[in-house]
């Protein structure tokens, strides 16, 4: 009996390994996307428009936003893991989009929304909505990333 209950623990301690490795993978890849598309939108004429209006540094911003993409991408690589068959639809990439647009909205309204209030330009409307287009492109390669890559690692799509 003792052999079994030890047999059935090191299956669990396998899976979590499993799991978090996943998650760190799902992680780390869905990071650089959002940094990347982040980069790649910071390059644009009115990326630097919306700096100057808020006042943001530019070196920072790209270090926040990596660190930004990382957070944001543990919690949809957690979540995607942890409630995978709960989530309508049988594509991760769809999967990952949709708890991706979850958290555009979390991120809409703790983010964008209160830095369009105190701002002190005129044009707080289309500041907002700016910041807003940024963070959907942002997060929605973070989403397809994150889904990609699961679909890579899970054995259910790779046959």
């Amino acid at each position: 009996m003792n052999a079994i209950k030890k047999m059935e623990e090191e299956k669990k301690i396998i899976r979590l390994k499993e799991i978090w490795r996943k998650v760190l993978i799902l992680t780390i890849g869905g990071g650089v996307a959002f940094w990347v598309a982040n980069f790649a939108i910071s390059r644009t004429p009115i990326a630097a428009e919306y700096r100057a209006a808020l006042s943001i540094s530019y070196f920072p911003m790209l270090l926040e936003s990596l660190l930004g993409g990382l957070i944001i991408g543990f919690c949809i690589s957690y979540f995607l893991l942890r409630f995978f068959d709960k989530i309508p639809t049988k594509n991760p990439i769809i999967k990952s989009v949709i708890l991706s647009f979850i958290i555009l909205i979390i991120v809409t309204g703790l983010i964008e929304v209160p830095a369009s209030i105190l701002t002190t330009t005129n044009d707080a409307l289309r500041y907002f909505l700016i910041g807003v287009i940024f963070n959907v492109l942002r997060i929605l390669a973070l989403g397809i990333s994150i889904g990609y890559l699961y679909k890579r690692l899970d054995k259910r799509f790779n046959q």
